[in-house]
């Protein structure tokens, strides 16, 4: 087992643009972890229904 590694995961979440609204969209994570334990997000970004990827910085989480 790896003292340090890389962990990559996707999950479904609810994320609000002001051209669209609110939608849900796969987001992935790209995390750090020690000895497994998930330390500190490292990026995280995006696919959008026509294939692009875009960092989650341009959207907002919906309130």
């Amino acid at each position: 087992m790896r003292l340090i590694s890389v962990i990559r995961k996707t999950r479904n979440e609810r994320r609000y643009t002001k051209k669209m609204g609110n939608f849900y969209t796969k987001v992935t994570y790209i995390k750090k972890a020690i000895l497994g334990i998930p330390v500190r997000t490292l990026h995280k970004y995006r696919e959008t229904y026509y294939g692009k990827v875009k960092d989650c910085e341009t959207c907002n989480l919906a309130k």
